[in-house]
């Protein structure tokens, strides 16, 4: 299959849907007495869900997608591209004025939705009279239920072949520092070029082991969104864990060869394992440090010495595969992107047998930048650029991208698709550097959006102008970069420097924002960011990363 001469994610789906075995297994929710779904049975879904939407929609019509991860979820996404809509995947997480928001933002004609649970979210930016609802479960208005469209015995086999690569498959949301989420418009050939350039870093693990995911991120989320087709190019065999919590659990049941998730995931990892081995005590203890320091010269292509060589070999016995049978046994490499992925865990974790392979990129990038490849794994940088798209740094050092994946631009937003990519270049916000092996390696952010340890993105300056429309709270900074959770300065009106009475006043505006915008610790200074003070610019911005240097030691403080 030449993906370059592929049209759309539709055509790569059917495409590909032809050359494999149809009674193969293809999807499965690791949920108690699901069905695993075939490769013929989800063929014949998306005819008839295509056939359901085509009737219900025009062409380019946002479709708008709310479900946990599931296999009706991926049949849904597809069905929506090929019955000529434009797949508009949002979390479940989302604030009641995100919901809201994106509603009036790109007006979906149709929306999609797993339960009721989801509907509640949304039920009140719904005009019954407009939009069109199609629900996985049955839900407390009025829908076409999934499985009724499943159960129709004649249907079409449409197949969309009016789709080109430049034309939009999707728009995801992501956060802006203007306030509000914005929507990404990606083209069918910005993911075709994502999967394209996916493929050398893939090719050395497929070779092993027959490929099999594990899914667990939200397919909402661009990095996951990307993965699903790159699980359909190989033919994989996917899973689709039941929560965070059981990811172990279902990692010993699914026996993953590839896994993407984002740096908090390989946070707790090593945080579970280091925490086990400090357990330990004499000849483990001494294997173990053993493994972690041979492990790491392995991993830098050092030399080992004959002695050496026969301790690896027994710490391999010893420890490394006891490590990699507790995560299924097949596991051939973890990828890390949506955020950075701390040296210390990367080394940590290829060093006791759990290859991680760290990328980078952007939703606006479709999203994959770059990605360090298998043997090859330098844990300092996010690895050499996809050879589908060009990267430059510029005189300031900021990193930018050119190719076909770079998004088509920002939905209803011209002006700042316009600021942001300039004579094709994407400008990313990020600074970088390109070392003497051709690997990227990030060093700072010059944009001010902060990316959790799940990688995802958040406004900090819309959660500060929310808490200071509140009249007690003068000034606020939001921090929170690579971190579990969001912390902040305040600055209080003189007259109301009680803590108990702040925290009650942060509690109550956290009801208004999503599960990653929450407060969940402050603290309260007594000077104002001032002008004069060199905290605020001129145009009275907050001068955020003086201010964070200052208050450094208080606001790493919140997270002990």
């Amino acid at each position: 299959m030449e993906l370059s001469k592929i049209n759309s994610l539709v055509e790569l789906y059917f495409i590909k849907s032809a050359e494999v075995d149809g009674k193969r297994p293809f999807l499965k929710w690791l949920k108690p007495n699901k069905p695993t779904y075939k490769w013929e049975d989800i063929t014949e879904g998306i005819y008839k869900i295509s056939n359901k939407i085509k009737s219900l929609i025009n062409e380019g019509d946002r479709c708008l997608i709310l479900s946990e991860n599931r296999p009706y979820w991926l049949m849904s996404d597809i069905s929506v591209m090929n019955a000529g809509g434009i797949s508009v995947p949002i979390f479940t997480t989302y604030s009641s004025n995100d919901y809201e928001y994106i509603f009036n933002d790109c007006k979906p004609s149709l929306i999609i939705v797993s339960n009721n649970n989801e509907f509640k979210k949304i039920k009140n930016y719904i005009n019954l009279e407009t939009q069109k609802i199609i629900s996985f479960e049955k839900i407390e208005g009025k829908s076409l239920l999934l499985q009724d469209i499943l159960n129709e015995e004649n249907f079409q086999k449409n197949i969309n072949k009016n789709l080109k690569r430049n034309m939009p498959a999707c728009i995801i949301y992501t956060s802006g520092t203007s306030g509000n989420p914005k929507g990404v418009i990606l083209s069918h050939g910005g993911i075709l070029a994502n999967c394209e350039g996916a493929l050398e870093l893939l090719n050395p693990l497929i070779r092993k082991k027959d490929p099999i995911f594990l899914t667990w991120l939200p397919l909402s989320h661009s990095y996951e969104h990307a993965v699903q087709f790159i699980q359909i190019l190989l033919g994989a065999k996917v899973f689709y864990a039941e929560s965070l919590e059981k990811l172990i659990s279902n990692m010993s049941l699914a026996k993953p060869t590839i896994m993407t998730a984002v740096p908090r995931f390989y946070q707790n990892l090593f945080n579970k394992i280091n925490a086990n081995f400090k357990k330990q005590s004499g000849f483990k203890k001494l294997i173990i440090e053993k493994t972690l320091d041979l492990g790491k010269k392995v991993l830098k292509k050092e030399p080992l010495k004959t002695n050496e060589k026969i301790i690896n070999f027994l710490c391999q016995i010893l420890v490394r595969k006891k490590i990699q049978k507790q995560f299924g046994g097949n596991l051939q490499a973890f990828v890390s992107g949506g955020g950075a992925l701390d040296k210390n865990v990367g080394e940590f974790l290829n060093a006791v047998g759990l290859p991680t392979l760290q990328g980078y990129g952007l939703t606006e990038t479709s999203p994959v930048v770059s990605c360090n490849l298998p043997g090859n794994i330098k844990v300092e940088t996010v690895g050499p650029p996809f050879k589908t798209n060009q990267v430059k740094i510029a005189d300031d050092g900021e990193i930018l991208v050119k190719g076909e994946n770079v998004m088509l631009g920002y939905w209803n937003k011209q002006k700042e698709t316009d600021e942001i990519i300039q004579n094709g270049w994407l400008h990313t916000g990020d600074i970088g550097e390109i070392d003497a092996t051709g690997c990227l390696k990030i060093t700072d952010r010059k944009k001010d959006i902060i990316v959790s340890h799940g990688g995802d993105n958040i406004s900090p300056s819309k959660i500060e102008n929310f808490f200071c429309n509140n009249e007690k709270i003068k000034q606020c900074l939001v921090y929170g970069d690579k971190k579990n959770y969001l912390v902040a300065l305040i600055v209080v009106d003189k007259n109301a420097k009680d803590y108990t009475t702040i925290r009650s006043i942060v509690d109550n505006l956290n009801k208004s924002l999503s599960i990653l915008e929450k407060v969940k610790k402050f603290k309260l200074i007594d000077e104002e960011f001032t002008i004069d003070n060199g905290l605020m610019t001129p145009t009275l911005k907050l001068k955020r990363k003086k201010i964070i240097e200052k208050y450094k030691q208080d606001l790493e403080k919140l997270y002990s």
